[in-house]
């Protein structure tokens, strides 16, 4: 062999070894955390990295020296990024139009990440006719990943007469809309139809039927209320969401969630005929969704939410309902384990809606994480009518990770600390 071959050769094994070297490189290491994943089972200590977005590895003991940044999350739980369910975030300036392009939903990335929430799921504020607003206004320009379920109604939650219109409830047009933009859109909604009517039912379900996604229904404005056994046993499929299920329209008298408890407080047997029918409950707090006259006696009989969500909007922002973590702190303080809550925010959410990409820690994965503490101290949670129950420890959002990228950072744990990017 010639020098000159030998050159080469020696030049060919360094290249190697330097690609070898780069590719064992992360770009970050979380250290020292109690990683919970439902889907992969993962409830204990363990470190994770990541590269070029995706979970890289997941294991007892990773060496962080190559890692470009390393974050200490000694004490505190790691999770999949939090899927909040049911937001409302088509806002925009149309002061008559509501939920729709209007002022009553909020900009997504205002209230996510400092929460530890990676994706959410607008439900409904768009119909098949404003839905393309929708995308190019807050779906295509938000950092947070923002599904849809879409409205019933063609004009979407605009309020008002619209949301009363059978006219604009076209089944086929919403189901086939809907499956033509499956890549964000995950399913269809009815909100707010107070005729004492199940045609919006029937077409909603169609809808979905035709889409192949779930339908959700924020059950109890009619005029009277429709029974809820009925919506339950007769006309949702299983996979069908009920959102609202600790409270709901009209939740103080015969409507809604009320519909959920006898007078004595005795939850209702088809409330249990309906899980085991495969209808999923989710609980959709919002401004004035949420009554621990609900809650106490359904979780005391063990009937707890399979989808803990916000029903983020302007009226429940500032209210007893806050964010996704509080939501979760209630359920908490009404005897649900960590472990589950974690579930219902994170893996379960992602299974109801078919996009179970999301959700888990998998090696191969997107980077979606949120790392998690609890802060002790005396607190009060209380409901949408003022009742407070007391706890000793919330949790709070140490740090979120979007698509492989640092996008909270509370208390600096990350080092070194750089500037999140567009």
């Amino acid at each position: 062999m010639t020098i000159k071959h030998l050159l080469l050769k020696s030049l060919l094994i360094i290249a190697i070894v330097a690609c070898s070297c780069q590719s064992g490189n992360y770009d970050i290491v979380i250290k020292g955390g109690h990683v919970i994943d439902p889907k992969n089972n993962i409830d204990g200590p363990m470190d994770i990295a990541v590269r070029d977005g995706k979970i890289a590895r997941v294991a007892s003991n990773i060496d962080a020296t190559d890692a470009l940044q390393v974050v200490d999350a000694t004490g505190m739980y790691v999770t999949p990024g939090l899927i909040d369910m049911h937001v409302h975030v088509f806002h925009g300036p149309n002061l008559n139009q509501q939920y729709m392009n209007g002022p009553n939903s909020v900009p997504p990335d205002g209230f996510t990440f400092r929460v530890g929430v990676t994706t959410v799921v607008d439900v409904g504020s768009s119909g098949w006719r404003t839905y393309p607003d929708f995308k190019r206004q807050v779906i295509d320009v938000s950092r947070t990943r923002v599904l849809a379920l879409l409205n019933i109604v063609g004009e979407g939650m605009r309020g008002g007469t619209f949301e009363q219109n059978l006219g604009d409830m076209d089944a086929r047009r919403t189901g086939e809309f809907a499956k033509q933009n499956s890549d964000h859109i995950v399913g269809i909604k009815l909100a707010h139809f107070s005729g004492h009517n199940w045609t919006p039912i029937i077409r909603g379900v169609e809808a979905g039927v035709i889409a192949d996604m779930p339908f959700m229904v924020d059950h109890g404005s009619a005029t009277p209320p429709l029974p809820l056994d009925s919506l339950f046993l007769h006309y949702f499929r299983p996979g069908d969401i009920y959102t609202h299920v600790y409270g709901g329209n009209n939740s103080i008298g015969d409507g809604g969630g009320r519909q959920a408890i006898t007078d004595n407080g005795q939850l209702r047997p088809y409330m249990a005929a309906a899980r085991e029918r495969g209808i999923i409950f989710d609980v959709g707090h919002g401004g004035g969704s949420f009554f621990y006259e609900v809650a106490i006696p359904a979780t005391e009989a063990g009937f707890f939410p399979d989808v803990i969500s916000t029903d983020l909007h302007i009226g429940s922002m500032n209210s007893s309902m806050k964010d996704q973590l509080t939501c979760m702190d209630k359920m908490l303080n009404l005897g649900m384990d960590l472990n589950s809550v974690i579930n219902a925010s994170t893996w379960k959410p992602a299974q109801v809606i078919k996009r179970t990409e999301l959700g888990h820690l998998t090696v191969g994965a997107e980077a979606d994480i949120a790392i998690l503490d609890f802060r002790t101290g005396k607190f009060g949670l209380f409901d949408n009518r003022g009742i407070r129950m007391e706890t000793d420890k919330k949790l709070e959002c140490q740090m979120t990770i979007r698509a492989g990228r640092i996008v909270y950072d509370l208390n600096g744990i990350a080092d070194p600390i750089v500037a999140p990017r567009r």
